[in-house]
């Protein structure tokens, strides 16, 4: 499969900017009830997340500030302390493994929101429910490591002076969308298809990002609440892309998803 998406991608040619716009809006229209459901979604999951990380944020640095002598001894210490490694590297972690969950989640609830928008693209019935299909056992594990992988490439990104982020916000935003109709790629065939499609369309698709991001925005106007109902629209724009480019000619993703659920 990871040969026949590459081989895809080689032989596909470039999208009309202007036609994905305006199959965007006309898509929007069918599916921006269950994109404020999958908004939602992912904001219910969100908010225990980050309760929990902070629950074991203060418990680190409870133990760690009493196992190091409390606070006569950090209040007579002077400069570093290197009682405070293991709380460094107790935080690293845990923030390291609920970002990469959190990022599981999201991407899971959007591969299940591009499969509705294939579905209402292509005049099938939008089943509700199933919201959570790609966080079974089949596809759990490749998520993490997945979504380990493109917070990896986007530290990376940042810490080399943050312009390099501009340049790999493309590519990874495709990932989402790949792994939805290619769930049996592993991370690194997702992350490399990714890049493979996203440096030979780059400035297009970055124009969608952005003038999509900017549509999305609009709902700010609605005193705000609106947002929440525009917010997907910026997700539609990427799914034509591959949708023009990759296509979808023998459905590999039905078949896989049918796998899944069985799960």
């Amino acid at each position: 499969m990871y040969q026949r998406l590459l081989s895809q991608i080689e032989q596909s040619t470039s999208f009309d900017f202007g036609n994905v716009l305006s199959k965007s809006f006309e898509l929007f229209k069918k599916v921006w009830v269950e994109g404020f459901v999958h908004l939602l979604l992912m904001m219910v999951i969100s908010i225990p997340v980050i309760i929990l990380m902070y629950v074991g944020m203060f418990a680190i640095l409870g133990v760690n500030f009493f196992i190091a002598g409390g606070a006569e001894r950090f209040e007579g210490a002077n400069g570093f302390d290197p009682a405070m490694i293991p709380s460094f590297v107790g935080l690293f972690l845990l923030i390291l493994i609920v970002s990469a969950l959190m990022q599981t989640f999201s991407i899971a609830i959007m591969a299940h929101f591009y499969q509705v928008c294939k579905k209402a693209d292509t005049g099938k019935p939008m089943d509700t429910g199933g919201y959570f299909d790609y966080l079974k056992k089949a596809s759990f594990k490749k998520l993490f490591l997945l979504s380990l992988a493109t917070m990896g490439v986007a530290l990376i990104a940042m810490l080399l002076c943050y312009l390099p982020l501009f340049y790999v916000m493309v590519p990874l935003s495709l990932s989402g969308v790949i792994f939805a109709f290619n769930p049996d790629l592993m991370a690194k065939e997702n992350i490399s298809a990714s890049f493979k499609l996203g440096n030979k369309y780059w400035l297009p698709i970055f124009g969608l990002l952005i003038l999509g991001g900017l549509i999305a925005y609009l709902g700010v106007l609605a005193c705000g609440v609106g947002l929440f109902f525009t917010a997907m629209f910026a997700y539609i724009p990427i799914y034509y892309v591959y949708k023009d480019t990759i296509g979808f000619d023998d459905d590999p993703s039905d078949a896989a998803i049918s796998e899944i659920e069985k799960f």
